[in-house]
């Protein structure tokens, strides 16, 4: 039996701001629009739900950055915001305009 990871799929209420937003971070593009469906590049894909995000995520993506400074501005200018202090200056959790986790981390 083969099993594998076919990809991550982020739940959003307005589909269209997490679209351009993870488009926009990943620099990803679309390769896929349905009804309530959107996918980004081979891996990642956002679908509609009718209700927003109450509670910390359970998995989040870390994203592993070669100019730290850069993509602090980069995703804040984008719409996201930082839940807390650099740890062991290494990484950041970053929340995206709708509060889903992710990390930035230095490489």
């Amino acid at each position: 039996m083969g099993i594998r990871l076919g990809g991550v799929v982020i739940d959003a209420t307005d589909l269209d701001l997490l679209t351009g937003f993870w488009s926009r971070l990943l620099d990803l593009e679309i390769t896929r629009r349905e009804e309530g469906w959107v996918s980004l590049g081979p891996r990642l894909a956002l679908q509609k739900v009718p209700e927003p995000k109450t509670v910390k995520n359970r998995v989040h993506l870390d994203l592993v950055v070669t100019d730290f400074a850069r993509a602090v501005a980069h995703a804040s200018a984008l719409g996201a915001t930082p839940v807390g202090e650099i740890h062991e200056d290494l990484w950041q959790v970053w929340q995206d305009p709708e509060g889903n986790e992710f990390c930035l981390c230095k490489s």
